[in-house]
C-alpha cells in the first residue's frame, strides 16, 4: 500500500514542479520584455575558433581569423546597420564618434609591444569579461619599457560586438592564454623569466593557466603572477544565471538571453551583458577554486609562483572575500603580496554608508602572522581625505605605514572593479583626461545631474568611479616586481626596493667590505 501512497505525492512534486517552472518561465519572459529591444549588434555574432583550434594555431593564425572576423563585422553589422541605428553615439556606425576602426591602434584587437634593446622577459596580460586590450595598455608600456615581450590577446567574443559573447566558453579563453604563452615564449625565449598579468575574469585565467602549468610539464611555468580585481569568486546568484537564459530558447523571446541591454557607446567595452557570459564565469570560478583546493591537498601549490594583487574592498562585480578566502588562503610562503583599497573614510557621504562598507576592511583579512604580505590603502585619519599604505609583512605581526601623498579625489568614495587599470588621466575613463573626448567620449569625467529615467543607461554606471587615484603608487609597486623578476632572491630584492634613500644608505654601511 506504501507503494501506492507515493505514487500520488510523486505526482503532486511533479505538477508543484511544473507549476514553478511555469511561473518562472513567464516571469523571467515579462522581465526581459520590460527592457529595450534588441539591436543588430545583439544579434551578430563572430564566428570564433573553437579552442580546439586555437590549441593547435600559430598566434599568427590567431591573428588571421582576428581580420576575418572584422572583415566580417564591417560587411555584416556596420555596413548593414538601419537609419536608427546611426547615431553619433553608436560604436558600430562608422561615422559616429566612437567608432572603434577609426582610432589607431585599434584596443579591440590582440596587440604585441616589442621593446627596445635586449629582451629581458616575457608577459602575457590578459583582459577582463565584455572588455578589450585597452584595459591592459599601460600595464602592457610598464613591461615593455622594461625589455619584456608583451602580448595582449583579444579574448574569444570580445572586441566585435556583444551577441558574440552569447556563443563562446570559458575553454576557448583558456586556450588563447596558452596561445598567447606560446607567442611570448617564442619571441623572448624560454630562458628569460615569464609574467601573466590578469584583470577581473583575465585574472582567473591567469591562475587557471598557472595552476594548470603545476601538472604539466608541456606548458609553461610562470615565475610572477600580478592580479587586477581579479575574478576569483563571482556573486552568489550568477549560479542560477543560466536558468534566466532558458525562455531564449524558444527564438520569440530571444531577449532572454541577456541580462543587459544597454545602448553600445563605449568603443573598448561592451555595455549589454549576456546571459551566458555570466555562466561561464561562474563555471570559471568554481572550477579554479576547485583547482587551488586540490593542488593545496597534493602540496603542488608549494610551486606556485608569487601572487601580487590589486583589489577594491568594494567591488560589485567579484567576491572580495574570495580573494582572500579562496585564494590568498593558500599560497605558500613565497613572497605573495595582497593590497587592499579601503574606502574613502572621510567621504561626505560617509553617513550614507552601508555598516558593511565601514567595516569591510577589517572584517576581510585574517590575524597575523600571514604567509603573505598584506597592504591596506586607507584614510591617514578619520576626518582627512589624505591616504597612508599600511603594510603587515609575510609573518609579521606588526605594521608600519606610509604617506602616500595621495589624497581622494573630491567626490570619490570608493573605487570599483573597473577602476584599477586606469589612471586619472585617461582619456576614456579617467576623472581628469588627459585630451577630452580623444575617443569619442569622456566616460570618467561624466558629471550628470537631473531627473530619474531620463537616460538610457542606469546612474548606477555613469556613478562608477573608472579611474583610480592611487595609479602611480600601483605601478610604482608593479614596476619593483617587474625589475626583481630576474633576481635570485626576489624576496630581497622587493624588500631593498621599499627602503627609503637613507635605509639603504645605512643598510649599505653595514654591509661587510
Amino acid at each position: 500500500m506504501s507503494g501506492f501512497k507515493l505514487i500520488p505525492l510523486a505526482r503532486k512534486l511533479a505538477v508543484g514542479l511544473l507549476v514553478l517552472g511555469t511561473v518562472f518561465f513567464i516571469g523571467r519572459v515579462y522581465q526581459s520584455e520590460k527592457g529595450p529591444s534588441l539591436q543588430s549588434w545583439h544579434r551578430w555574432s563572430a564566428d570564433e575558433m573553437s579552442a580546439e583550434a586555437i590549441d593547435h594555431a600559430r598566434f599568427a593564425d590567431y591573428l588571421a581569423h582576428e581580420d576575418t572576423l572584422f572583415r566580417d563585422m564591417k560587411t555584416q553589422l556596420t555596413d548593414a546597420l538601419s537609419d536608427d541605428e546611426k547615431t553619433p553615439l553608436n560604436r558600430f556606425y562608422a561615422q559616429s564618434r566612437v567608432y572603434p576602426a577609426g582610432f589607431q591602434p585599434n584596443w579591440n584587437r590582440s596587440q604585441v609591444l616589442m621593446p627596445q634593446g635586449t629582451i629581458r622577459g616575457a608577459a602575457v596580460l590578459l583582459h577582463g569579461l565584455t572588455d578589450s586590450p585597452y584595459s591592459m595598455r599601460y600595464l602592457a608600456q610598464a613591461w615593455q619599457q622594461q625589455g619584456f615581450v608583451v602580448v595582449v590577446p583579444r579574448m574569444s567574443g570580445h572586441g566585435t560586438a556583444p551577441g558574440a559573447l552569447v556563443k563562446v566558453d570559458r575553454d576557448q579563453w583558456l586556450a588563447t592564454t596558452r596561445l598567447a604563452v606560446r607567442e611570448a615564449t617564442r619571441l623572448a625565449g624560454a630562458s628569460v623569466p615569464l609574467h601573466l598579468v590578469g584583470y577581473s575574469n583575465g585574472g582567473a585565467l591567469a591562475m587557471q593557466y598557472a595552476l594548470d602549468s603545476l601538472g604539466n610539464s608541456a606548458l609553461r611555468r610562470p615565475q610572477h603572477i600580478i592580479l587586477l580585481s581579479p575574478m576569483i569568486g563571482v556573486p552568489s546568484y550568477a549560479r542560477f544565471a543560466g536558468l534566466a537564459g532558458w525562455p531564449a530558447a524558444f527564438p520569440a523571446f530571444a531577449k532572454a538571453a541577456w541580462l543587459n541591454v544597454v545602448p553600445e557607446f563605449n568603443p573598448y567595452k561592451y555595455n549589454s551583458f549576456p546571459v551566458n557570459a555570466a555562466r561561464q564565469s561562474w563555471l570559471l570560478t568554481q572550477a579554479l577554486q576547485q583547482q587551488i583546493q586540490q593542488a593545496a591537498r597534493s602540496g603542488q601549490i608549494k610551486d606556485l609562483p608569487p601572487v601580487l594583487t590589486f583589489q577594491s574592498v568594494m567591488d560589485s562585480t567579484v567576491s572580495t572575500r574570495a580573494v582572500v578566502d579562496a585564494l590568498y588562503r593558500y599560497v605558500p610562503q613565497n613572497g605573495s603580496e595582497l593590497v587592499l583599497f579601503d574606502i574613502n573614510q572621510a567621504a561626505n557621504a560617509g553617513a550614507l554608508f552601508r555598516p558593511s562598507a565601514s567595516l569591510a576592511v577589517n572584517t576581510l583579512l585574517p590575524a597575523p602572522p600571514r604567509r603573505y604580505t598584506t597592504t591596506v590603502i586607507t584614510n591617514a585619519a578619520a576626518d582627512s581625505v589624505d591616504t597612508v599604505a599600511r603594510m603587515t609583512p609575510a609573518q609579521a605581526v606588526q605594521e608600519t605605514q606610509e604617506a602616500l601623498h595621495i589624497a581622494w579625489p573630491p567626490g570619490m568614495f570608493s573605487l570599483s572593479h573597473i577602476a584599477l587599470p586606469f589612471p586619472l588621466n585617461d582619456s576614456l575613463y579617467g576623472l581628469y583626461p588627459a585630451q577630452n573626448n580623444q575617443y569619442g567620449i569622456s566616460l570618467g569625467a561624466i558629471s550628470l545631474r537631473g531627473e530619474t529615467n531620463t537616460l538610457a543607461v542606469s546612474l548606477d554606471t555613469l556613478m562608477r568611479a573608472s579611474s583610480n587615484p592611487f595609479f602611480p603608487w600601483m605601478m610604482a609597486q608593479i614596476n619593483q616586481r617587474i625589475a626583481c623578476s630576474d633576481k635570485r632572491d626576489i624576496p630581497a630584492c622587493l624588500n631593498a626596493s621599499r627602503q627609503s634613500p637613507a635605509d639603504r644608505a645605512v643598510a649599505g654601511e653595514n654591509q661587510p667590505h
